[in-house]
């Protein structure tokens, strides 16, 4: 994707200004009370930080805000990770863009010293300082890497992680280098029952393959719960271990409808290593 086109905002996924819907409660609560930025400046805080990201590449989850969904949060087992990293485990976020949800944990009270956070692009990362204004005082770790690269930071901390947060990643990619970076994730994962990976991304009713133009190969592949399964049946296979799978789907807010499929649903998932 050009220049030109990464800053182009007359695309269905831009929008100028944050609904109610984008800047949730939980969003506006971490930034007035984790990051101290005064409830009247969040709203324009938040558009500043957002434009600096639109130029650097346009995601749909940039262009609506959906960085401050806070996700994990309301997955049932936020309790559980909060858990485990107050025992000292230890979480990474791939995929982390501005590592959101990095701070809803540590503001959670998760030692933010067993957290760690990894994107592309380290411009995410710098703006997420930005955003949170915590740059002198959180102890968690990013770390900057592309996920197909054998010679990456993410290599020397394979078997490592108790859970892999992925939240939007991998329907970044088509089925066959879903099942490269799910095996890339899986490889990071401790070698012990109960390591998990958990997550959500876009899914549909009918699994299979679609256009998406802000993907590396110009494809998403949407899983349904059952292929999922399946697939990380083959990825469990391939790497003689056993995973279990629960996965469901979930009615996508309307406005991704403008650029979805009428069958598109979120998909969660929680992996566990058997």
């Amino acid at each position: 994707m050009s220049s030109t086109e990464s800053q182009d905002r007359n695309v269905a996924w831009f929008t100028e200004r944050p609904d109610d819907s984008q800047l949730s409660t939980d969003a506006r609560h971490l930034l007035e009370r984790y990051s101290g930025i005064p409830a009247k400046d969040v709203v324009d805080h938040v558009i500043k930080i957002r434009n600096e990201a639109w130029k650097i590449f346009p995601y749909p989850c940039i262009g609506q805000f959906r960085f401050l969904d806070m996700s994990m949060k309301h997955t049932k087992e936020y309790p559980e990770l909060l858990e485990r990293l107050s025992k000292g485990q230890r979480l990474l976020d791939m995929a982390c863009c501005f590592g959101q949800e990095v701070r809803q944990l540590v503001a959670d009270g998760a030692p933010s010293e067993n957290i760690f956070g990894c994107d592309l692009r380290k411009e995410y990362v710098e703006l997420g300082y930005q955003l949170f204004r915590d740059h002198n005082h959180l102890r968690s770790q990013f770390l900057t890497a592309d996920i197909f690269d054998e010679s990456s930071p993410l290599v020397e901390l394979q078997g490592t992680f108790d859970i892999v947060y992925a939240g939007s990643f991998f329907h970044l990619f088509d089925y066959e280098n879903q099942i490269k970076v799910s095996t890339a994730v899986a490889k990071l994962l401790r070698p012990e029952k109960g390591s998990m990976i958990l997550g959500r991304q876009i899914g549909a009713v009918k699994a299979g393959t679609h256009d998406h133009k802000t993907n590396p190969t110009g494809k998403m592949y949407r899983h349904n719960p059952g292929s999922l399964q399946e697939m990380w049946k083959k990825i469990g296979d391939d790497l003689g271990m056993s995973f279990s799978v629960d996965a469901s789907l979930h009615v996508l807010a309307t406005d991704h409808f403008r650029f979805h499929t009428d069958d598109t649903r979120r998909i969660h998932f929680v992996i566990r290593r058997e």
